[in-house]
């Protein structure tokens, strides 16, 4: 009876430990849940941006050649200068035209003494002819010599306007205003009318950003869209992260490349401040006219396992969940989920980076941040920031 009642007591005493274990071990098993930064999804009204590369062009650009052969006699400015149309940039030495000039001018003024006299001695046919005193083809032919000195002085000022305009071409001046280079060819130097490449000017008020939008884009997104719809576009230089720089489409080709099945498209940005340099390497952004409401979700919050995206949602008694996404278009930080998430849920922020589904975390709630990210193309795109 003793023994009985012995191991009953035994029995008791060891499921009472029991219970006390597993109560220590689900305790220190709270007390160890990593924590997590959580965060419901935003949902925003975007649109898609769509990117390019580009180099910057000039409106204008002149490889300056003079109109007349001669000598460099002296140049007028300093390389790299900012000029005006109209502004001398090379002075060619001006007296072998000059020589012709005065030349002209006095073989003008014996083509009118000339043309005088043969005028003269026409009307004094004509009074002859009335008397009978002179034979009709003497003064058909005084009347034909009239007509040969009028034709003679036409030609010489013909010859004088051109020999002028040699004169002047010795002054070669900037067809544009804009930017200047170097001198190619410096002073003393012959150069050829129409070869030599004196220097080169380009234009810098505003610079041209040419692009190709593929087909099915241009017709899923931007058909609708014409040179007088100014689409706004934004810009970022080379070696920046921001797109400082807004602009509009102001020119459509008028075909799709066969070859390529693209659309050349072309925006216009002002240069006022002259931070712009042809030449330069750049991307464009352009956002679809449509717009539509999407969730969003920071990138880091993204994971890759093989060919398939995820992102770990909060599920019951704060377990991680994996779940499939489609990613869409990325802003700044961000990025649009098209299918897998919905509105209500919860995700862990920073991603698989200490955890994976599953695993049950101890929940730190945070806000995802969009502060300074434009998701959509206002009317005012002042807004478009760095962010993109």
């Amino acid at each position: 009876m003793n023994k009985s009642i012995l191991a009953v007591a035994v029995t008791i005493a060891s499921l009472t430990l029991a219970g006390c274990g597993t109560e220590a071990n689900q305790a220190a098993q709270q007390q160890h849940l990593q924590p997590i930064d959580v965060a419901k999804v935003l949902v925003k009204p975007v649109q898609n941006w769509h990117t390019y590369t580009t180099r910057l062009e000039a409106p204008q650009e002149v490889a300056l050649m003079p109109r007349v052969s001669g000598v460099i006699d002296k140049i007028n400015f300093k390389e790299g200068d900012s000029v005006k149309e109209g502004d001398l940039l090379f002075t060619l030495d001006a007296r072998p035209f000059a020589a012709v000039v005065d030349s002209l001018k006095a073989q003008i003024e014996s083509a009118k003494a000339a043309l005088e006299q043969a005028k003269s001695e026409a009307k004094r046919a004509e009074r002859l002819t009335e008397r009978k005193a002179i034979s009709t083809e003497q003064a058909e032919s005084r009347k034909s010599t009239l007509r040969q000195r009028e034709a003679q002085l036409l030609a010489l000022q013909a010859e004088l306007t051109a020999a002028e305009l040699d004169l002047a071409f010795t002054q070669v001046r900037s067809p544009i205003d804009g930017v200047v280079s170097r001198a190619n060819i410096t002073k003393g130097n012959n150069v050829l009318a129409g070869q030599s490449v004196l220097t080169s000017i380009v234009s810098n008020q505003q610079m041209y950003a040419y692009f190709d939008i593929d087909e099915r884009t241009w017709n899923q997104s931007f058909a609708d869209v014409t040179a007088q719809s100014e689409q706004a576009v934004v810009m970022q230089k080379v070696g920046e992260t921001s797109f400082n720089f807004n602009g509009k489409i102001n020119f459509i080709d008028n075909q799709i490349n066969q070859t390529t099945g693209t659309l050349r498209v072309r925006a216009v940005f002002e240069n006022d401040e002259q931070q712009l340099r042809a030449g330069s390497f750049a991307r464009i952004k352009l956002a679809a006219d449509k717009v539509s409401e999407k969730v969003i979700v920071p990138e880091r919050a993204i994971g890759t396992d093989l060919k398939n995206r995820f992102v770990l949602t909060v599920g019951e008694g704060n377990v991680l969940e994996y779940k499939l996404v489609t990613v869409g278009e990325r802003y700044g930080s961000l990025r649009a989920i098209t299918s897998g998430l919905n509105e209500s849920d919860v995700i862990a922020v920073n991603g698989p980076a200490r955890v994976g589904p599953g695993m049950p975390i101890s929940p730190n709630t945070v806000t995802i941040n969009s502060d300074g990210i434009a998701f959509t193309l206002s009317n005012n795109h002042s807004d478009l920031v760095a962010k993109q």
